[in-house]
C-alpha cells in the first residue's frame, strides 16, 4: 500500500479510529476538514461523524451516536463505493453491524453496549486515480 499518497492527517485519522481512540481520530480529520476545500471535504466530515458516532456509543450517548450514525452515512453516501483508499460498502456494512442493536431499538434511549468485536477497523486499499483528492 502506497500511503505515501495520503494525507498525513488521514493516516494519523484511521491509526486513532483502528486504536479505538475515537475522539482523537475526529481530532485529526477535523485538523484536515477545517483548512481543506477539494472534492474529498464531505467524505473526511463523515468520517469525522462516524469517529463521534463511535465514541458517543461507548460513552453511553446512544441517541447522539444513533444521529451521528445516520449523518455520517449521509456524507460518505456519494464517495461509494470507493474513497480515498476506503472500500465504503464494507465500512457502511460494519457500521451498520456494530450499530444493528440501536438502529433496530425502537425506545428512546435503549440500553445498549458497544461490542468490541463489532467496532469497524479502516484498512485503505492502494491509491486508485479516481480517489485523488
Amino acid at each position: 500500500m502506497a500511503t505515501a499518497e495520503y494525507d498525513p492527517l488521514y493516516l494519523r485519522g484511521i491509526a486513532l479510529f483502528n486504536d479505538c481512540e475515537f475522539f482523537e481520530s475526529h481530532e485529526a480529520w477535523e485538523e484536515l476538514w477545517t483548512d481543506y476545500q477539494g472534492p474529498s471535504r464531505k467524505f473526511y466530515q463523515g468520517l469525522i461523524q462516524a469517529a463521534v458516532a463511535l465514541h458517543h456509543f461507548g460513552n453511553g450517548n446512544i441517541r447522539g451516536a444513533k444521529k451521528l450514525y445516520y449523518t455520517s452515512l449521509g456524507y460518505l453516501e456519494p464517495y461509494r463505493p470507493h474513497h480515498q483508499g476506503l472500500d465504503l460498502d464494507k465500512f457502511f456494512a460494519e457500521m451498520q453491524r456494530c450499530f444493528r442493536e440501536i438502529i433496530d431499538s425502537s425506545e428512546d434511549y435503549p440500553q445498549v453496549e458497544l461490542v468490541a468485536d463489532d467496532i469497524p477497523e479502516i484498512h485503505l486499499d492502494s491509491p486508485h486515480p479516481e480517489s485523488a483528492n
